[in-house]
């Protein structure tokens, strides 16, 4: 937290913190949110996004096709078939209430997704958003970055080879960068 207060605007700080409740669930959120207030010394960036479903569907509709590219009707039927509610959360709540809020860019928004998947090893999850980071405008290089630093966070060592070998085949499949993501 002290070397992010020191080397990344405040409000980059805190949107990646908030959107980490998507991933790590509202008490790992809540506890780095508290910690980052204790450490950065900075109050909450006061809310302006709008609180209203219609905005977050077409919002959320934007970005998850964006991150899915060609892949997001799959996405959709195969969440719809999991349960209905959930795919309407993921549009809604995920990628338009959280993901395509104000304050930071999309690809930084994948990047910092991609490491916590690293760290956590949701690969079917961390499959999609490497994918997503490259759709999102992310240079590979910066989305290996983000991949090693999640992994440097655990010491399953089949897990970091299993990681960096679905990099591998994400790249090979994936060799033209989306420039669509740009500006979301």
């Amino acid at each position: 937290m002290r070397e992010a207060a020191g080397s990344a605007p405040a409000r980059s700080v805190e949107e990646a913190l908030l959107q980490s409740y998507l991933f790590l669930g509202f008490p790992a959120a809540l506890t780095a949110l508290a910690e980052w207030r204790d450490v950065s010394g900075t109050p909450p960036t006061p809310e302006t996004d709008p609180a209203d479903l219609a905005t977050w569907g077409r919002r959320g509709e934007l970005v998850c096709r964006t991150v899915y590219g060609r892949a997001y009707e799959k996405l959709r039927g195969n969440i719809r078939r999991v349960h209905p509610a959930m795919d309407e959360w993921m549009v809604h709540e995920g990628y338009g209430k959280v993901l395509a809020r104000e304050g930071l860019d999309l690809g930084t928004r994948e990047l910092c997704i991609v490491a916590i998947l690293a760290a956590t090893g949701w690969e079917p999850q961390l499959h999609s958003h490497l994918r997503g980071a490259l759709h999102a405008g992310c240079e590979p290089a910066a989305v290996d970055e983000a991949l090693e630093t999640g992994l440097e966070l655990t010491e399953d060592e089949t897990w970091r080879t299993a990681a960096r070998s679905l990099w591998s085949r994400v790249r090979e499949r994936e060799p033209e960068r989306s420039e669509r993501g740009r500006g979301i």
